[in-house]
């Protein structure tokens, strides 16, 4: 028991000493602006996995987004594989310098993003529909602009620190009307 007691200890500390924080990006390049990055129209394409890393769904999402006074507003549609289709529209507001909040109707409290260099890293809390009632899982968005109209987004779902899924997908600016 000791023995199993000092290995979670020990698996703790070095966990802790070695998570990647959004500032290990700040010189990375291209610049991400969040606020010209997210303005227009953009779709997204990814892929869901269940904690094993087995692929259970894909989709496809066209992206809505604009800014008004400081206020961004992103609006979400998904069109998932089994054809099932979710909307989820994300308010942002600026909570210092390269840092804002989000919110949006199934995330439970704020969601706080953060951005250095070609990053942003957004943490939320996201609520569910599983096997007819709802369950509440952390979500921890990693976000890497890797070309200016070219986001990939990396995300890790987890529930009582146990890692339950992941999402991968793309995100690409559409060029503009203009």
């Amino acid at each position: 028991m000791i023995r199993t007691l000092l290995a979670a200890v020990l698996l703790t500390i070095l966990t802790a000493c070695t998570q990647v924080d959004v500032t290990d990006y700040a010189d990375a390049r291209p610049l991400l602006d969040i606020e010209q990055f997210f303005d227009g129209e953009l779709t997204a394409h990814g892929v869901v996995k269940d904690r094993s890393g087995k692929v259970i769904r894909t989709f496809n999402a066209d992206i809505a987004a604009h800014w008004d006074d400081g206020v961004g507003t992103l609006v979400e549609d998904f069109v998932f594989d089994d054809g099932e289709k979710q909307q989820r529209i994300w308010t942002l507001k600026a909570d210092g310098p390269g840092r804002y909040t989000g919110t949006a109707g199934d995330v439970v409290g704020e969601g706080r993003l953060q951005q250095a260099g070609n990053s942003l890293f957004l943490d939320y809390i996201l609520r569910l529909d599983y096997r007819g009632g709802k369950v509440d899982v952390r979500v921890d968005d990693r976000m890497y602009l890797v070309s200016p109209d070219v986001l990939i987004n990396e995300s890790s779902m987890s529930k009582f620190g146990w890692r339950v899924g992941n999402l991968v997908l793309v995100i690409v600016k559409q060029p503009s009307e203009e």
